[in-house]
């Protein structure tokens, strides 16, 4: 059974920077949080254009960034200077701007000769940080999220760390963390921008959306910009 709308702690702003600031602190804190208890902390990202600011306000908070690691919650079998790289965006606008004092990034695009080789790759070098502390996770019109679509059964049951799969617009062959990586994480937060993700949201069902939030070990965090 989906969960009700009050599971999700809601937050709408006027603007993309207002709510990637409010982002920000809420992930700061979580990882603040986290790297205290355990020593370490683990977050995943989207990638696209969504996430920007809010790469460049964490960027900006005083975090142990040495006890932090980052990976992705999915990505293009491209390489990472392609413009439709998520490990690109990543780099640019949060690790770059970090230098030395930077995250450790776990990268999806490995030298494999395919995408199913780095998924089993991928699955054995995430294993040790699972489960992750925190997950900003974007959400299409479709209910998607990472690179986990509606339809793709051998994808949305898929076991493990990390799984190849073909999305439905170019370039189609991806990598995705599985449902399982992103079910367990402690925390989780949904980020998106415009009104029509919403619907998705509102009627999530067995969409691949509907099937995290039944995961969610707690009330997700869902910020929304206009």
């Amino acid at each position: 059974m989906t969960p009700p709308p009050a599971a999700l702690a809601l937050r709408r702003f006027a603007d993309a920077a207002r709510c990637a600031d409010a982002l920000a602190d809420a992930v700061a804190a979580d990882l603040i949080d986290a790297a205290a208890a355990r020593g370490r902390a683990g977050l995943i990202v989207a990638g696209g254009a969504t996430p920007v600011p809010f790469f460049q306000a964490l960027a900006t908070r005083p975090l142990p960034w040495a006890a932090i690691t980052v990976t992705l919650s999915d990505e293009r079998w491209v390489p990472p200077d392609h413009p439709d790289s998520n490990e690109a965006a990543v780099r640019r606008w949060l690790l770059d701007p970090l230098g030395a004092t930077g995250p450790h990034f776990i990268a999806l695009k490995t030298p494999a000769p395919t995408a199913a080789q780095a998924a089993i790759e991928g699955g054995g070098a995430l294993a040790a940080l699972r489960p992750f502390d925190v997950a900003v996770l974007g959400v299409g019109e479709d209910g998607h999220v990472a690179s986990l679509f509606p339809g793709d059964e051998a994808a949305l049951a898929a076991t493990g760390g990390c799984v190849a799969v073909r999305g439905p617009k170019p370039p189609p062959e991806r990598l995705s963390l599985t449902m399982d990586v992103l079910g367990e994480c402690r925390r989780l937060y949904l980020h998106t921008r415009g009104a029509d993700k919403l619907a998705a949201l509102q009627a999530p069902g067995d969409l691949p959306l509907g099937r995290l939030l039944r995961r969610a070990h707690s009330p997700v965090g869902y910020h929304a910009a206009a």
